[in-house]
């Protein structure tokens, strides 16, 4: 029988090697969090103009837009994700990082499977429209925990800070349910928590 030994001073330094790895690699996939937040700011926008009579539509047709950001959006994860598969150095941090993005997104998904059939089995108006007047808060809430690990694998105070906005957007959100201004300020959201910070990543990774 062999004994395993365990270096404490072995681990501390793959620890570290691990915190400088992922301080000095730039992220992957910056590209698919710019697109994510711009396709559905606009898809929030696009509800808001709807609601308040700007877009030719009424609300039995309030779907489209979410449905056509969603459309979009796969077909650029089916087109980058090969990409950034292929390209770049695929580390630690970036797999971690990776990891806690896709599963954010999988548990948003899941999320509206759960309301679809919560829905379904109520039946009951009044509270379907209390269940989605949330889901602009939780998914901020989503995001806030994306940050959070996108800022702790790159030892960044900056992505903190939209780590914490996107947490504080949740019950802000919340203030305006029930109104149109909901989606307004729900597009600006994504605009400046998701869009934004994605672009800006997407270029310094390029620099």
């Amino acid at each position: 029988m062999t004994e395993q030994t365990e270096d404490p001073a072995a681990d501390i330094a793959w620890m570290r090697r691990l915190a400088e790895e992922g301080a000095q690699t730039p992220m992957q996939g910056n590209s698919l969090l710019m697109f994510g937040g711009l396709l559905y700011g606009l898809a929030s926008l696009f509800h808001w103009a709807a609601v308040v009579g700007l877009a030719p539509l009424d609300e039995s047709q309030l779907w489209i837009g979410w449905v056509a950001a969603t459309v979009a959006y796969w077909i650029i994860l089916a087109v980058t994700i090969p990409r950034l598969r292929r390209a770049g150095v695929s580390t630690t941090a970036n797999r971690a990082a990776s990891i806690a993005w896709s599963g954010m997104g999988w548990g948003i998904f899941a999320m509206f499977m759960a309301m679809a059939v919560l829905g379904w089995r109520l039946a009951d108006e009044a509270a379907l429209e209390a269940m989605f007047a949330l889901i602009p808060s939780i998914i901020m809430v989503f995001y806030g925990v994306g940050w959070a690990v996108h800022a702790e694998m790159q030892r960044s105070r900056k992505l903190w800070v939209l780590s914490l906005a996107s947490f504080a957007a949740a019950p802000l959100l919340a203030l305006f349910a029930g109104q149109a201004e909901q989606y307004l300020a729900y597009s600006a959201a994504l605009f400046l928590l998701m869009a934004l910070p994605g672009w800006m990543l997407m270029r310094q990774a390029r620099a």
